[in-house]
């Protein structure tokens, strides 16, 4: 299931990162990186749906 999480984080980060959290402050977050740069929101939920 990580993988899917993963493919859904590099094409959408916030979906990834719901889908491992839920909506929680690293949800907000990783949407704020996502809209300041698409880079960092694809690293910080590949971050977090791998530490979890």
């Amino acid at each position: 299931m990580d993988i899917v999480r993963i493919i859904l984080a590099i094409i959408l980060p916030p979906l990834g990162v719901f889908l491992q959290v839920g909506l929680t402050l690293h949800f907000w977050l990783n949407i704020l990186l996502t809209l300041l740069g698409y880079i960092p929101g694809i690293v910080h939920a590949i971050w977090i749906i791998a530490r979890r």
